[in-house]
């Protein structure tokens, strides 16, 4: 009987093997398929069912198909607006607001006015500020809200504002929300806010795609008149304890808020199956910064955030500054930092010293050998976990919101970007980045080759997960 059982279970143990090996590789990209691969080799009867629920980064098809028909609206309800579109006429942005434009729907267009908020609690204090001064709506979208003292001041705010009559409505991740939907969603529906759960899991996971999929883009928008986009979520700034978080946040008006308004309104309809109406913000303002915005995410037919950084690396010229806590990049971000940095290109990350995730703290020191070796300079800030997300290029474009440089954001996440076409814009951001740069410890190659064996062992063990994590 022993015998039996033995021999049943190793023919289980090899069909499964066989069959992931026929399987997997046609449902996936291949550095992916090379991880799950691995992992269903070692242990077949765990391996598969961890296939099962995270390894297609699948959706459901009524949501491909509301993206699908959100971004036909957006670029039907944008033709009557031709005077505030912004054409370049040179550099990168000739080739990169026509690619961004065909990826999210969204042009690019002039008269923008972009304020950046550096400092954590005044970014903070400036949407509180935004949404107690609301006369008609308020509009928030958030991947993360906590049952803290920030999430108490946005719900007293919220249920404010709906008592004047302002018409509020929010959109929150289910797993990144989890804490603030349980503590305020009732208060805040019994004051008249209309609160949604975004991407929920449970019994309702197939309604929505792969379990792990998560809505991470951070936007709000009051009365159409200004937004908000950036890496700040709805917690106080030491949510993690012993890591408190930096951010950078651009507080919009003028053209662009319309545009993040219609963000929130496809996610509103992905969710609710309710079509928002979304007035053109006409309210050009003197500034007059040429913007667009970067939707990107699996309901999306491409990963538009991957296409679009890569681009824009390939496009640089002269410098290229990219600041994010995670750091796994796929084969073609790395392909594109090693060739600008080969080509001459003066390519400076920024990470963050500490990092609430160990595993992907350990891949991501994995690539440091191979981007140090081809010239890429490598900064680790010391004061705060850095949690901000933005890159410039040469002196004339910017990208900031809630993108990572990893595999989960490019391909997993929904998330947002504002692309800013403007030296000043640039010029404004690269200060900041000097800042980050002058409390930062910098990699030394040398250094860094001379590291213990079990360091490197466990760095390229971490690695092997980078399509896992």
């Amino acid at each position: 009987m022993d015998w039996s059982l033995g021999t049943a279970l190793l023919i289980l143990d090899w069909a499964i093997r066989l069959a992931a090996l026929l399987w997997i590789p046609s449902r996936t990209t291949p550095a992916a398929a090379r991880s799950w691969l691995l992992l269903v080799g070692f242990v077949p009867l765990l391996g598969l069912p961890l296939y099962l629920l995270l390894g297609h980064p699948w959706l459901s098809r009524e949501r491909v198909q509301r993206q699908a028909q959100a971004s036909e609206v957006i670029r039907e309800e944008q033709r009557p607006l031709s005077a505030l579109r912004w054409t370049p006429t040179d550099g990168a942005a000739v080739e990169m607001a026509p690619l961004i434009e065909r990826q999210g729907a969204f042009m690019p267009t002039h008269g923008n006015a972009v304020e950046l908020l550096d400092d954590y609690d005044a970014s903070l204090r400036a949407l509180l500020d935004d949404i107690g001064a609301a006369k008609q709506q308020v509009h928030l979208l958030y991947y993360l809200m906590f049952d803290d003292a920030v999430g108490n001041a946005v719900t007293a705010a919220l249920c404010a504002a709906a008592e004047r009559g302002v018409t509020c409505r929010v959109l929150l991740d289910a797993v990144g929300a989890k804490r603030g939907l349980r503590a305020y969603a009732r208060r805040l529906r019994a004051a008249g806010v209309q609160v949604h759960d975004v991407l929920p899991g449970g019994l309702r996971w197939r309604r929505s795609g792969r379990m792990d999929l998560r809505n991470h883009r951070k936007i709000a928008v009051i009365d159409n008149a200004v937004g908000f986009v950036g890496s700040q979520n709805l917690a106080t700034a030491e949510f993690v304890r012993g890591f408190p978080n930096r951010e950078l946040v651009a507080r919009v008006r003028g053209p662009v808020v319309s545009h993040l308004e219609g963000v929130f309104a496809s996610d509103w309809y992905i969710e609710t199956g309710q079509r928002l109406e979304v007035r053109p913000a006409y309210g050009v303002q003197a500034q007059d910064v040429a913007a667009q915005l970067l939707p990107s995410g699996p309901a999306y037919p491409f990963e538009n955030a991957r296409d679009t950084v890569n681009a824009l690396i390939h496009l640089a010229r002269r410098k290229v500054v990219l600041t994010t806590p995670y750091f796994v990049p796929d084969d073609a971000t790395l392909s594109a930092l090693r060739i600008a940095a080969l080509s001459g290109v003066d390519v400076q990350l920024v990470l963050s010293a500490t990092n609430n995730q160990l595993l992907t703290a350990w891949a991501q020191q994995s690539y440091y050998d191979e981007l140090l070796a081809c010239g890429v300079r490598i900064a680790l800030y010391r004061p705060h976990f850095l949690h901000a997300k933005h890159l410039t290029v040469d002196d004339d474009i910017a990208l900031v919101g809630s993108i990572n440089l990893d595999i989960r954001s490019f391909a997993l996440n929904a998330e947002i970007g504002l692309v800013c076409y403007d030296a000043d814009v640039v010029a404004r951001i690269r200060r900041v980045e000097a800042d980050y740069l002058a409390q930062s410890d910098h990699v030394d190659a040398a250094t860094w080759r001379n590291r213990p064996g079990w360091q490197r062992s466990r760095e390229g063990i971490a690695r092997l997960a980078d399509s896992l994590m």
